[in-house]
């Protein structure tokens, strides 16, 4: 249904009364999160750990500036390992860094896969 111009929508109000509702949205600051793929890879090396008895929990945090993936041995227990995905950090050293309970950033690069190996080799070990 078309309307001619000067008529209105009568869902539309006529005025006359002053309105409660505020036209502005409320502008909520948007949160660095980690995308479908990059969880998928990170939950595949927690889920391998796990299995292996070397992780037991872990905590996602998004944030304004960075998304973190901490991984706990024990809950009660201060992080083993933070996954941080820094965007502002994606031209000079990479978006992703592996930072370990000492506060040491393990490694830090632009592949989320390449950074992730850093923990996948931290356990390997050479068998005569």
């Amino acid at each position: 249904m078309s309307f001619d111009p000067g008529e209105i929508e009568p869902s539309q109000s006529l005025g006359g009364g002053t309105s409660t509702r505020s036209t502005a949205v409320p502008q909520i600051a948007p949160h660095v999160t980690f995308s479908r793929r990059e969880l998928n890879r990170i939950l595949d090396l927690y889920g391998r750990k796990v299995a292996a008895g070397e992780w037991r929990d872990y905590a996602i945090d998004f944030l304004k500036d960075r998304a973190v993936f901490s991984v706990f041995r024990r809950s009660s227990e201060a992080p083993l390992y933070r996954i941080e995905k820094n965007p502002k950090l994606e031209r000079r050293q990479g978006a992703y860094s592996v930072i370990s309970a000492t506060g040491l950033i393990v490694r830090r690069g632009h592949e989320l896969d390449r950074v992730l190996r850093a923990i996948d080799r931290s356990q390997l070990a050479l068998v005569n």
